[in-house]
């Protein structure tokens, strides 16, 4: 089993930034890729950023290239999302999700490919 847990959602002005970091257990967290996603209302869950076990590959969503970054530390089995350039269609609940990675350069961008979830952190955006 893997717990996550999300922090460091606020709200924000547009074109500022934000970190959301999350907090992982229950197994070593090098051995996980790790992917964010987020939910806004009346919306599905959509695809941000992923992240190999060791960090060497990453994926981000069209709409967030270039101003979101993901990353990791693994000794202190924390997984990062930084956010620049806000804007009010990034509000949503952001959660970070685990899939025990049996592949080195393994960073999945959907869903269904995750075991586990964290509860989300809400991220406002105001205009």
């Amino acid at each position: 089993q893997v717990q996550l847990e999300e922090s460091g959602g606020g709200v924000v002005q547009a074109g500022g930034s934000l970190r959301v970091s999350c907090a992982a257990s229950g197994r070593p967290f090098s051995g996980l890729a790790m992917g964010w996603f987020r939910q806004a209302p009346g919306k599905e869950r959509e695809f941000v950023a992923s992240i190999s076990r060791g960090g060497d590959t990453t994926y981000y969503a069209a709409s967030v290239e270039g101003r979101f970054t993901i990353s990791r530390n693994n000794p202190k089995n924390a997984l990062y999302l930084q956010m620049n350039s806000l804007k009010p269609e990034d509000t949503a609940v952001y959660s970070c999700a685990a899939k025990i990675a049996s592949l080195p350069l393994l960073a999945p961008t959907t869903p269904a490919s995750y075991t586990y979830w964290g509860q989300g952190t809400q991220v406002t955006v105001s205009s």
